[in-house]
């Protein structure tokens, strides 16, 4: 027998971490890790910190952070003093809390606080108030398949109260706000401006925070990309659109920024990018009336106590699952094609046949829900009825910023700027604000519990002054962000599914794509197959499967002819299961859009069993992946499921691309699965057997795998263990 080992995914290096040996991990065991708020020095301190990350404030002479760190290690992430937030009033800028007078920022010394000062027109500390989270939006958890996860998040809150400085702004406070999670290193901050003064406020620019970070990387000379790399924290916001990753998304509410006041950097021009500033890069430009508070938007910090890809991944979508957790509700959903009312009755009984849970009248079907014609609605309701009698959801596709509505309408740009979509209408025009209005009513009447909202809002500005729900260019980004975000916070409320191929997972969306070529879908279908498994290995080191989209033509898309499409299903049965197969076995839903889910028994029995299969594993299937080996069409490709908190704790699932059956030892990682010493393994043929782990709970795996099939094995506790 060949024996080749191929990739191994991330195994924990105790060593590397500052751990020491049998030191719990957060992200296997987040149990001992609670969040808590203490205050020492006689009350001129207040720590935040929960085993992970620590987090201290001193609250005189102002109030400032003096320390970020990880717990684990001991290492430090900052560097020098900066205020709390920054907010423009009336076109003046306002430090919030902070000291002034640090001898060096590269590094910070206790000592030299005693004699640093706030400066004579920030914002002063005036007290504060202890507390825990509270849910930033309903979630109206309709789909029971997805994990009991706890909402709000567990851990603790603070808020900062800072009055005005003497003679500028009249009545105004500033509040700056914090949350600790329990088990996640990670901390949220978000400020407010309450105005009880005599006349209205307008807050431009701000910053709800500064971080002056440790740099990663010095560079003497002029900087490389190698140099421009900002320090290992995943910051996260929920104004985030634009892109359907993070990074692309957030690009217009966080920076790394130079700091001019780091002069004794390394780098000759002093243009190392370690200050975080988190705040609008337009905007906001509202007018606060007496009596009325503006609340920023929310910002999350994540310091990573790692440099490995995976275990970083890793504790980005434990963010998520903690911050988000409707981005686990993962629904077999089918794309129908068409609205005919037979396709539609019949696609519904062929979803509840194969144990499908959603059918979505999708782009192309012919549906307009923003169409008010009362026989709309009507023809809505049968369906939802129908549907809700089989136990299948139905929803529809709607088209927003990627069209033209009209000149009146449409964004006007800035000079030298266009749409990113080429074309777009403004959210917060006439015809902006009566679209949210018709999506409210519609699916507050209809029964339609799912909605596709493609070409979300991208983040266009709009010098328009006269559209009713902006004043101009300052406050156009803010308002339509506003617009859209409030609705979809609307749908978590409802329980109503969204698909937006965008990022706004942190104002309530539920899904967006994993990541693909579209074109790429109409090449062979052997292709596609490989196509699929190397989007899925690319688009979740940070997702969660259960947080991207694939797509499955089973009727022809874009082009590509016979050759490229599954219909008739019945006579490329062997490829629908292969693809079947592909996404289900990484847990991972996709567009499957034609005109029904089989055409023959023979084909829905083959839909069934894999339906059938992929829940009785469901919660191990939608857990993590852990990166094995990535399809290449020319060896096995393998990817392992862990969920260390899971009766079922990992499973191993590999594919073999080849015309061959192959046999393959594989090295594979088990620490994230919480196993220790040995491991009950239940293989693809039922076969049970104790496996011992080696010292770092690794395992050599030997698959078997049929010609262009998939085998898996499943990990669990040995039996009697805990």
């Amino acid at each position: 027998m060949i024996r080749w080992f191929l990739g191994c995914a991330v195994v924990l290096c105790v060593g590397v971490l500052g751990l020491a040996k049998d030191a719990p991990d957060w992200l296997v065991d987040p149990s001992p890790f609670k969040a808590r708020i203490t205050s020492r020095e006689d009350g001129r301190e207040l720590v935040l910190e929960n085993g992970l990350i620590r987090r201290v404030l001193v609250l005189g002479p102002n109030a400032a952070t003096v320390e970020f760190s990880l717990v684990t290690t001991g290492e430090s992430w900052l560097r020098a003093v900066k205020p709390e937030a920054v907010v423009e009033i009336d076109g003046k800028r306002f430090e919030v809390g902070g000291f002034h007078g640090q001898p060096n920022t590269a590094f910070l010394q206790t000592a030299w606080l005693r004699s640093m000062t706030s400066a004579p027109n920030a914002f002063r500390y005036v007290g504060h108030q202890v507390g825990t989270p509270v849910e930033r939006m309903p979630w109206k958890r309709v789909r029971h398949h997805a994990p009991n996860l706890q909402w709000p998040p567990t851990g603790v809150s603070l808020r900062l109260d800072f009055a005005a400085p003497s003679g500028a702004a009249e009545g105004v406070r500033i509040s700056v706000h914090y949350e600790l999670y329990d088990g996640l290193p990670c901390y949220g901050k978000w400020i407010s401006v309450s105005n009880a003064g005599p006349r209205a406020i307008r807050i431009g620019r701000y910053a709800s925070d500064l971080l002056a970070a440790v740099e990663r990387v010095s560079e003497v000379d002029e900087l490389s990309s190698e140099g421009r790399t900002p320090p290992n924290l995943h910051v996260e916001t929920d104004m985030s659109f634009g892109g359907m990753m993070a990074s692309g998304a957030n690009r217009r509410s966080f920076r790394w920024l130079e700091d001019p006041e780091f002069r004794t950097q390394v780098n000759y021009e002093r243009r190392t990018p370690c200050l975080l500033e988190v705040g609008p890069d337009l905007g906001p430009g509202q007018e606060i009336g007496p009596g009325q508070v503006f609340d920023s938007f929310r910002g999350w910090v994540i310091a990573q106590d790692s440099t490995d890809r995976e275990r970083c991944g890793l504790a980005v979508r434990r963010f998520y699952r903690t911050l988000a957790p409707w981005t686990t509700e993962n629904p077999l959903m089918l794309h129908l094609v068409s609205s005919d009312p037979k396709a539609v009755t019949n696609a519904i009984e062929q979803c509840a046949a194969v144990g499908f849970e959603m059918v979505i009248l999708s782009f192309g079907s012919g549906f307009n829900m923003e169409d008010e014609r009362p026989e709309v609605l009507e023809k809505a309701r049968a369906w939802s009825s129908h549907a809700k009698k089989h136990g299948i959801e139905i929803g529809s596709y709607s088209l927003l910023a990627s069209r033209s509505v009209g000149p009146a309408d449409d964004v006007v740009m800035p000079e030298g700027l266009k749409p990113v979509f080429g074309n777009s209408p403004c959210l917060c025009s006439r015809w902006g604000t009566n679209y949210f209005r018709r999506l409210h009513e519609f699916h507050r009447s209809s029964g339609f519990t799912l909605l596709e909202n493609d070409g979300s809002y991208p983040g266009d500005p709009c010098a328009s002054t006269r559209h009713p729900a902006h004043q101009g260019l300052e406050d156009s980004r803010w308002n339509q962000w506003r617009e859209i975000a409030d609705f979809y916070r609307w749908c978590r409320g409802e329980g109503i599914y969204l698909n937006v191929p965008d990022h706004y997972f942190l104002s309530g969306s539920t899904k967006t794509g994993i990541g693909y070529r579209e074109d790429n879908w109409s090449l062979p279908r052997g292709q596609q197959v490989l196509h699929t498994r190397q989007n899925i290995w690319d688009g979740t080191w940070q997702k969660l499967p259960s947080m991207g989209w694939m797509f499955v033509p089973l009727t022809q898309y874009h082009g590509g002819g016979a050759a490229a499409t599954i219909e008739p299903l019945d006579e490329h049965l062997d490829h629908y299961e292969r693809i079947l197969a592909s996404n289900l076995g990484l847990g991972v839903q996709a567009c499957y859009r034609g005109p029904r889910l089989f055409d023959t028994d023979r084909t829905r029995e083959a839909v069934t069993r894999w339906v059938r299969w992929y829940k009785d594993h469901r919660e191990v299937l939608e857990s993590d992946l852990l990166h094995g080996r990535r399809a290449d069409g020319r060896d096995v490709d393998w990817m392992l499921h862990v969920n260390p908190l899971g009766r079922k704790k990992g499973m191993l699932v590999a594919f073999n691309p080849l015309e061959e059956s192959m046999t393959r030892t594989l090295r594979v990682p088990l620490h994230y699965t919480g196993l220790k010493d040995r491991a009950r393994v239940t293989d693809v043929n039922g076969r049970v057997r104790t496996l011992k782990l080696g010292p770092d709970s690794t395992a050599e795996i030997t698959v078997t795998v049929p010609a262009g099939g998939m085998s898996w094995m499943l990990f669990e506790s040995p039996r009697g263990a805990r």
